[in-house]
């Protein structure tokens, strides 16, 4: 039950979110955890000792260097779990819930479940102080983006050039290069840049 509604929250989370910073790994986290949980309340149960004993569990863990991966975190707990089912002699529980989780993590791999082909785009360009930016790249946009947001406002050079940072969804047929090409005509072949790829970070 607990894996069919972690599955139920992840379908939801995925279709709902926006911007560049999906993360499929971070999902399948969301799944592992769910069940880890379900099998750590049973190791728990109602017993205070088994429970003060988790606490404890949980308070010494560290990360001395930044976790790349979410789903290493996933494996942490998948090895508490593990390690208190047998501490509190559930060897079978222990048994059951490492086949479990593991075939939940080989199932979530293997079939690539949750991937997003993620349009967002950042796009960063420079152009002159002085241009109407807002009407200038109104047209290529239109041409090429089905959505497009601005982040931000940066002077540089002197402040003779604004940086523009855009949050940009490209049409589903639409050419990357076109769409720089179009703007590196507009601001005479200055910085135009455009950031491809799933996003793990905010900006």
């Amino acid at each position: 039950m607990s894996l069919l509604l972690s599955l139920v929250v992840g379908w939801v989370y995925r279709a709902t979110h926006r911007g560049v910073s999906y993360s499929q790994s971070f999902v399948h986290t969301l799944v592992v955890l769910g069940v880890v949980t379900a099998f750590l309340m049973l190791i728990v149960g109602s017993n205070i000792a088994r429970s003060f004993t988790l606490v404890g569990t949980m308070s010494i863990i560290r990360f001395r260097s930044a976790v790349k991966e979410t789903r290493d975190i996933a494996f942490v707990f998948i090895a508490l779990a593990v390690g208190m089912a047998c501490g509190t002699r559930f060897y079978l529980l222990a048994a059951f819930a490492t086949v479990c989780l593991c075939a939940t993590v080989v199932m979530l791999s293997k079939f690539g479940m949750f991937q997003k082909v993620v349009r967002e785009r950042i796009l960063i360009l420079r152009v002159p102080t002085a241009m109407d930016y807002e009407v200038t790249l109104g047209e290529p946009f239109r041409k090429f983006l089905d959505e497009w947001h601005l982040i931000s406002v940066e002077s540089v050079s002197e402040q003779r050039q604004q940086e523009l940072t855009y949050s940009v969804e490209l049409k589903r047929r639409g050419d990357p290069s076109k769409l720089l090409e179009e703007l590196r005509r507009i601001n005479d072949n200055q910085k135009v840049s455009l950031v491809l790829g799933q996003q793990e970070l905010d900006l």
